[in-house]
């Protein structure tokens, strides 16, 4: 793949970029670890209503990031990033383990009790989600990078959606399947968690796309990049 060569100045602020995408990329998923437990309804359009964990919100925002930088800054990057939420979302559940085993005062407005009841179960979370993150991401940008290939860096929307539907789903079923293992999840809830997870991350995946265009169109006016180059973030 074509890496043009940038002027320093360019080159500075293509790494700010890179972090400023990284970090929200780690936010996000650290943020649907440690809210999952709650679950919500979402009537569409009275056409299909959706019951899910509030878990699923920012996650999508996680593949979307990922084809961001897997299409302007390439693959390696895209896999440091996904490297990067890995050690975050454990360190974020050694940092929750901490405060649950210390005490809480008699005058805390979260004693022991609640505390546990909401972040009791962020072990077995993190456990799964980074399970199902760990096929569901490496898969995202393996295929993002194959269609890229295969169409000679055309067809964005081809590979955003082809790439994030199908690790979605292996994402979805591998999560639902730990948890309900663990005991978080009644095994009667599967089928419609499953089934609703996935119709959710498929039409968020939809809905997303003219925003991958757009951050993809702005990035590349910036740097001048032609169709099919990335940035060369190497040292």
């Amino acid at each position: 793949m074509n890496k043009p060569s940038l002027s320093p100045k360019d080159k500075q602020f293509a790494y700010k970029i890179y972090l400023i995408l990284g970090a929200l990329f780690i936010s996000s998923l650290v943020a649907s670890n440690l809210i999952f437990q709650k679950f919500f309804y979402w009537d569409f359009f009275g056409m299909y209503t959706f019951e899910i964990s509030v878990g699923i919100l920012p996650y999508p925002i996680t593949f979307l990031i990922t084809d961001i930088i897997s299409e302007i800054f390439g693959k390696r990057k895209a896999n440091q990033i996904v490297t990067a939420g890995i050690f975050a979302s454990f360190f974020s559940l050694l940092i929750v383990s901490a405060a649950t085993v210390v005490p809480a005062t008699s005058w805390s407005p979260i004693n022991d009790e609640i505390f546990k009841n909401v972040f009791g179960a962020t072990a077995i979370a993190v456990f799964a989600s980074m399970i199902a993150y760990l096929f569901a991401q490496y898969i995202d940008i393996q295929i993002f990078h194959f269609w890229k290939r295969i169409t000679k860096g055309k067809h964005l929307w081809l590979r955003n959606n082809f790439s994030t539907f199908s690790s979605q789903l292996i994402d979805t079923a591998t999560v639902l399947l730990l948890l309900c293992f663990g005991g978080i999840i009644s095994w009667d809830k599967f089928g419609l968690l499953l089934l609703n997870g996935f119709l959710f991350k498929v039409l968020v995946a939809a809905l997303d796309t003219p925003l991958l265009y757009l951050a993809v169109y702005t990035l590349r006016k910036k740097f001048n990049l032609k169709q099919g180059e990335e940035i060369d973030m190497d040292i």
